[in-house]
């Protein structure tokens, strides 16, 4: 059963049973409580489970329109789900008045959508023509915080990245396939000769293109215009539009590694501004969600293992570029789950919770 409370609004959570999702339920009992009801809606095939919430349990039912019945002004929609479920479903949420935090890739580039980082543009989520806010993709919402400070002290003008991304991006579909794959290849001396890896895994790679076990795969996303795949693109949207920046020169280059959870990227970012290293380090220390993690002399910078189940960026191998006083290189990680989904959505419920306080 969903539970009532006297007040605050009321939070829908659609693909609650998801990995995002799992995530998020957990961090609802982390957070300050600031909800009524929390309803947890998922596919017809979950309808039926129970889940904790806040130590309490809570009954899954079907996504259906009875599902929103009873939510109005005020109340607040998170979809965690693809693209053409958000797509159909936020509209018979706005309807009736209340707020959609959408996650997907729906209306990301909807100009009529903000699209939010509260560490970087929280101001902008209170400008929502069609009721609805969009969260960035995991991989940007790793960098954006460091970058969005970095920016506002050195002015960006040139973006270079290279992803490192976790299989559980793609869903438990995608931690799954991982672990399958290292069992196969596990104890092995697979990876010494052609094709041995693939003939270990076979043909169900999984939502991967290419085994993920043992290998690393430069792929991620569907093949747009030049070789492009859409997720480099929607990376390099989604940081123009977050940083204000429309005609930033972005590049960036998605890779799948048998990482299971905590996307890394190296960032090549080049400023109007000459860039001071150490000073950098002051800006970052100070930056909301990142955490500076910088002595390699003795070993410490981030890495995937170390950030999974954290909330911040963590950031490291800081340094100013080798043959350009104006560029700054370093590396990023986060947990996908966390920081790139499940925590971006928390931070704009509450947000847009306050509003209605």
């Amino acid at each position: 059963m969903t539970r009532t409370r006297s007040s605050g609004p009321a939070l829908a959570v659609v693909g609650a049973t998801g990995a995002v999702g799992s995530v998020l339920l957990q961090m609802l009992s982390q957070r300050a409580d600031v909800w009524g009801e929390i309803r947890l809606i998922a596919s017809a095939r979950s309808a039926g489970r129970m889940l904790a919430v806040r130590a309490e349990e809570t009954e899954v039912i079907a996504l259906t329109e009875d599902a929103f019945d009873g939510l109005g002004p005020g109340d607040i929609a998170l979809f965690l789900t693809p693209a053409d479920v958000s797509a159909r479903w936020a509209p018979v949420v706005t309807v009736r008045g209340s707020v959609v935090i959408d996650l997907s890739a729906a209306f990301r580039e909807d100009p009529e959508v903000p699209l939010v980082v509260p560490e970087v543009n929280a101001h902008a989520v209170r400008i929502r023509p069609r009721g609805i806010v969009a969260g960035p993709d995991c991989v940007t919402a790793t960098m954006i915080a460091a970058l969005g400070a970095l920016h506002s002290e050195y002015s960006l003008c040139d973006l270079a990245v290279s992803s490192y991304q976790a299989a559980s991006a793609a869903g438990r579909a995608g931690s799954e396939a991982l672990r399958r794959q290292q069992l196969l290849v596990a104890g092995t001396t697979l990876g010494e000769q052609p094709g041995d890896v693939r003939r270990a895994v076979g043909e169900d790679t999984g939502p991967f293109a290419a085994p993920l076990a043992l290998n690393v795969v430069p792929w991620s996303g569907e093949l747009r215009a030049d070789g492009w795949s859409s997720h480099e693109l929607a990376v390099r949207a989604e940081t123009r539009r977050i940083l204000q920046l429309e005609q930033l020169p972005v590049s960036v280059t998605c890779v799948q590694v048998p990482v299971l959870t905590g996307h890394s990227l190296t960032v090549r970012a080049r400023f109007e501004r000459e860039v001071d290293a150490a000073h950098a380090r002051e800006i970052l220390e100070a930056a909301p969600g990142v955490v500076l993690v910088d002595d390699p002399a003795a070993g410490e910078f981030p890495t995937p293992v170390d950030a999974a189940g954290t909330d911040p960026a963590w950031v490291g191998r800081v340094r100013a570029s080798l043959d350009d006083r104006h560029a700054l290189e370093l590396f990023v990680c986060a947990d996908n789950l966390r920081k790139g989904a499940a925590l971006n959505a928390a931070q704009i419920a509450e947000l847009i919770a306050g509003e209605f306080a």
